[in-house]
């Protein structure tokens, strides 16, 4: 009788999650790539059409940098920033007095920064709480088209989890009340082109991996304390894919994609499950899960995309269990987006688009080019049978989500947008350099 009183209160308790959290749960946007890890709402129902004259619901801006991805979870929107508080250190020189180092000509910062967590109020825009979770000169510079906010936040709804990479790792309440925090030492990106790999949360575990000139490491921490349970070194270059967890042939995989090799490791003992070569150099894509499969593609100094299976171990590379492999019109920076059997991406940072069928890797249609966007960094969304593709000259495309490139609506705001758009219920936020766009139907 107790056994089963016990039993019959994990129910109702059970029951109530769901009926007090099912919708919000589904309603939310709480990480990099949305709710599957693949860039689709299955429930949002954005607006095909906008301006900045409509269905605009609200418009904030944002002070300082930052091209992380808003994260929604209920009513409300958290986003990071990075403000260059002007406080010098007057023993580093002005950049502009600095001598050219790198390639791009990227100087060492000698002023502070103020790594900054908002959030706002998802049906206003009104700031509900702002935290300052460091202040520091960054020890390294970035690329003009990066910052020092990069990384996209996550929630499991109880608790934000907030990586400004070398700035460190913070963890706040939805309130706002920091939880802990981790120093988990300085990345030395080469080139100084800086960070944005974004920390994925698992089953009360969270992912970090930093691929860099250094030495690069996957590390997972407690995610209700911020303790290491594990950490191992990687033999990796510079790479900015988020990993996908995945739960697949009886292990959870955090699966890797870098230069050398895409690796799945086991979430619980660290140990790797098995490894997979075949990508080009500054991996940024992330993995999409497809089945039985896991995607994997790169786009600089080549391209190369392929679907490598999950059910097996050690070295994959030369197997022929991989279920297809392209050569061509990958992407650099933007994520795929994976919406049921059809996979989209963009050539490079172009806005030259192709559609394949995620199954067999036969190309769909495409390469097609979308002549009203300008360059593309963010990833593209898909809700409502639609596809949503930003480009950086501030234009939409909202594409059908059908075999043919059929365009249904171009819109245009006055921005330039860099950051991946995020998706909830009927609303759609598009972060811009200055602006936070939310966008719902009037």
């Amino acid at each position: 009788m107790k056994n089963e009183s016990a039993l019959n209160a994990c129910l109702l308790l059970l029951l109530f999650q769901v009926f007090a959290f099912g919708d919000s749960f589904a309603d939310n946007w709480p990480q990099w790539r949305g709710p599957d890890a693949t860039g689709v709402s299955r429930i949002a129902n954005p607006p095909v059409e906008w301006s900045e004259d409509k269905n605009i619901k609200w418009k904030v801006a944002i002070e300082g940098r930052g091209t992380s991805t808003p994260i929604i979870w209920n009513e409300k929107v958290f986003i990071l920033t990075a403000i260059n508080t002007g406080v010098k250190d007057p023993s580093i020189p002005d950049p502009e007095d600095q001598p050219k180092t790198n390639f791009f000509d990227i100087k060492l910062p000698n002023a502070q920064h103020a790594f900054i967590v908002v959030c706002l109020d998802r049906n206003t825009g009104k700031e509900l709480w702002r935290q300052v979770a460091a202040t520091k000169i960054p020890h390294e510079g970035a690329h003009n088209d990066n910052d020092f906010a990069s990384s996209s936040p996550t929630t499991d709804g109880q608790r934000l989890y907030c990586w400004f990479g070398s700035a460190g790792m913070f963890c706040y309440d939805l309130d706002g009340r920091k939880l802990w925090e981790r120093d988990l030492g300085e990345a030395k990106v080469g080139s100084s082109l800086g960070e944005g790999c974004s920390p994925v949360l698992h089953d009360g575990k969270l992912v970090i991996v930093r691929d860099h000139a250094g030495q690069s490491t996957i590390e997972v921490l407690d995610a209700t304390t911020g303790n290491t349970l594990w950490k191992r070194e990687r033999d990796e270059g510079n790479a900015w894919a988020t990993p996908r967890v995945i739960q697949h042939s009886g292990k959870t995989q955090v699966i890797t994609a870098a230069s050398g090799a895409v690796r799945s490791y086991d979430l619980e003992s660290g140990e790797i499950i098995w490894q997979c070569s075949g990508l080009t150099g500054n991996v940024i894509p992330c993995p999409v899960v497809d089945g039985d499969y896991v995607i994997c593609m790169s786009g600089y100094e080549g391209y190369a995309a392929m679907a490598i299976p999950l059910t097996e171990t050690g070295d994959t590379s030369a197997s022929e269990k991989i279920l297809w492999k392209q050569d061509r019109g990958t992407p650099y920076i933007p994520s795929p987006l994976l919406y049921d059997g059809l996979l989209y991406y963009n050539q490079s940072n172009q806005s030259i688009l192709t559609c394949l069928d995620s199954k067999t890797g036969e190309v769909v249609f495409g390469p097609e080019r979308l002549g009203q966007l300008s360059n593309i960094y963010a990833s593209p969304v898909g809700a409502a049978g639609r596809v949503y593709i930003v480009g950086r000259n501030g234009t939409t495309m909202v594409l059908d989500r059908s075999p043919q490139c059929k365009v249904l609506a171009t819109n245009e705001l006055d921005e330039r947008f860099d950051a991946s758009p995020a998706l909830a219920g009927k609303q759609l936020f598009l972060r811009g350099a200055t602006y936070l766009y939310c966008i719902e139907k009037n």
